[in-house]
């Protein structure tokens, strides 16, 4: 009879002691997000107070339509950073999901020997600087270093890695002889899209960007065999012994055991490798700042760029929140394709 009443006193004592978190995620997180929303509105050098007026003009949504409908250098380079960034994700997310589900795997055979040097092994790029290893990465794959060194014992004539702007897609199919793309064909240089011809748009990734796809894949995918590792872990053997009595393989074991019970711990690292993807920035920043030619520029340092470099604070802010904007609904498309589908129910009579 009591509960109700006792129900009503608790409410007060929950607030009270969520309280601190609440006002440090509203100071440190809700309250920024607002100032760099309002920051968004504004043509604002960051030299004065952008809330007491000043030196910062309220333009209302001009740096939204420079950067997506207006025909001038900035959309034409956030367009570019746009491409770049969606062959980033359409290689890196697949890439470093598979890599680090087949590494967990392989450590996690019970007869296997040495999994835990494994494990460490694997994960060991993971925990390096992102920045060290970039530096490495440079030496690496200049036009003389130890890439091409290797490719040359059989027969291959490496790129100079970093400094070659052209999309792998067109220099496959011009090797092919299908393309020749240093003549693109009338209906693909003809027609455009936010400044950039069907040319460019269809051109995948420069060589530059494939190697930073590269390196992010193997810097991450020690991070997501953890993930998976324990995910797998928690799979009761009594469904995989129950599976091998009926007779299936391991490729049917994989379908229809093994990654139904990983679809929460899937969605979570295509979350994670989604939104990392798209906030790609310190591989950007030491291994080339956008060059060549623009191939590696990122929505995120175009971002950087704008406002600390060129002093346009109001553009800085409004590409951040087009690019969250971009991860939100990305992350919801995700979270659809991923869901849980029941079975169908019969039409009732």
């Amino acid at each position: 009879m009591h509960k109700p009443a006792l129900r009503g006193r608790q409410g007060p004592w929950g607030w009270l002691f969520v309280s601190p978190a609440v006002l440090v995620l509203g100071l440190f997180l809700a309250l920024p997000i607002v100032m760099a929303l309002w920051v968004s509105l504004l043509d604002w050098n960051g030299q004065s107070n952008p809330f007491t007026g000043g030196q910062a003009t309220f333009v209302g949504l001009d740096n939204y339509r420079d950067l997506l409908t207006q025909d001038g250098l900035d959309r034409t380079l956030f367009a570019t950073s746009l491409r770049n960034n969606a062959y980033y994700v359409l290689l890196f997310v697949p890439l470093s999901t598979g890599l680090g589900l087949t590494l967990a795997m392989i450590v996690n055979q019970r007869m296997l020997r040495g999994r835990s040097l494994l494990r460490t092994t694997f994960y060991f790029p993971s925990v390096t600087s992102t920045i060290a290893v970039s530096t490495i990465f440079l030496f690496l794959f200049q036009g003389s270093g130890a890439v091409n060194s290797l490719l040359s014992w059989i027969g291959i004539k490496g790129p100079n890695w970093f400094a070659d702007p052209r999309g792998v897609v067109w220099v496959t199919l011009g090797n092919l002889g299908l393309v020749d793309p240093e003549q693109p064909s009338g209906l693909l240089a003809d027609h455009s899209f936010m400044g950039l011809s069907w040319f460019e748009w269809l051109s995948g990734p420069s060589v530059a960007m494939s190697t930073m796809i590269l390196l992010a894949t193997w810097t991450t995918s020690g991070t997501f065999m953890l993930i998976f590792l324990a995910a797998l872990q928690d799979i009761p053997r009594e469904l995989e012994e129950a599976a091998a009595l009926d007779g299936v393989n391991r490729r049917q074991l994989l379908r229809h055991v093994t990654l139904p019970a990983l679809r929460p711990v899937l969605f979570l690292v295509l979350t994670l490798a989604l939104i990392g993807s798209w906030q790609v920035f310190d591989m950007v920043y030491v291994m080339g700042q956008g060059a060549p030619g623009n191939t590696t520029l990122t929505p995120a340092f175009m971002s950087y760029q704008s406002a600390f470099k060129n002093a346009d604070y109001g553009q800085g802010a409004a590409i951040a929140f087009i690019l969250f904007a971009i991860i939100l609904v990305l992350t919801g498309a995700q979270r659809w394709l991923l869901r849980e589908r029941g079975p169908r129910q019969g039409r009732r009579r």
